[in-house]
C-alpha cells in the first residue's frame, strides 16, 4: 500500500450499503477489496449491519484474519448486527451523526462503495466536514481506470480541490 510518508494506516472503514442490484461484478469487487486489505494487515470499520453487501464485506475481511468493527447505530440495529453473527466487534450508537463521528474516531481512511442513500449521506458528511477542516483522512470516491487502482484525495488547506494532494491506494490482488 502507498501511503503519505508519514501516515500509516492501520483502519480503514469500507462503507457499501445493503444491497448491490443485479450487478455480481461489484459483489466481487468489494469482497476482494475487503480481503486485499486484511492481507495487507489492516482492520476493517464498517456501518455495522449484517445484512446482504455489508454482512459479505464484513466476513470476507474477518475469514482473512482482519479485525471488525461494526458501528451501527441503535434505530438500524433491527435491521440486522454484528451480534447476530461472529465477525468481529459491535458498537451500538445513537445515531447517524454519532456514527461517523466514531467512524472517525477508529480510522484512518475512508473507501465509499454507494449502493444506498445512506452510504452516500456519510460521504456528503464525510466531504463537507473534511472541506471544513473537521477531519484530514482521506476519502476514496471514486477508481481509476485500472478497477483496483483507487485515488485517495484530499483538499489542501485553502480548500482549493485543483491542488488537491493526492495518494493512490493499490489494492490489486497479486497471486
Amino acid at each position: 500500500m502507498t501511503t503519505t510518508p508519514n501516515r500509516q494506516f492501520k483502519n480503514i472503514c469500507v462503507l457499501s450499503g445493503f444491497n448491490y442490484g443485479k450487478h455480481k461484478e461489484f459483489v466481487e469487487a468489494a469482497i476482494d477489496l475487503c480481503r486485499s486489505i486484511a492481507e495487507r494487515k489492516l482492520h476493517l470499520v464498517y456501518g455495522g449491519c449484517n445484512r446482504v453487501l455489508s454482512k459479505l464485506v464484513s466476513e470476507a475481511a474477518f475469514v482473512k484474519g482482519s479485525q471488525v468493527l461494526g458501528i451501527i447505530p441503535r434505530a438500524l440495529k433491527p435491521l440486522g448486527s454484528l451480534s447476530d453473527s461472529q465477525t468481529g466487534e459491535e458498537l451500538i450508537v445513537s445515531g447517524m451523526q454519532e456514527r461517523i463521528t466514531e467512524m472517525l474516531n477508529h480510522t484512518a481512511a475512508f473507501i465509499f462503495l454507494p449502493r444506498d442513500l445512506t452510504t452516500l449521506e456519510t460521504l456528503i458528511t464525510l466531504a463537507s466536514w473534511a472541506h471544513l477542516h473537521i477531519h484530514q483522512e482521506p476519502i476514496v470516491y471514486r477508481s481509476e481506470p485500472d478497477a483496483w487502482t483507487f485515488v485517495l484525495e484530499r483538499l489542501n488547506n485553502d480548500g482549493n480541490s485543483s491542488r488537491s494532494k493526492k495518494y493512490e491506494l493499490d489494492l490489486t490482488l497479486r497471486l
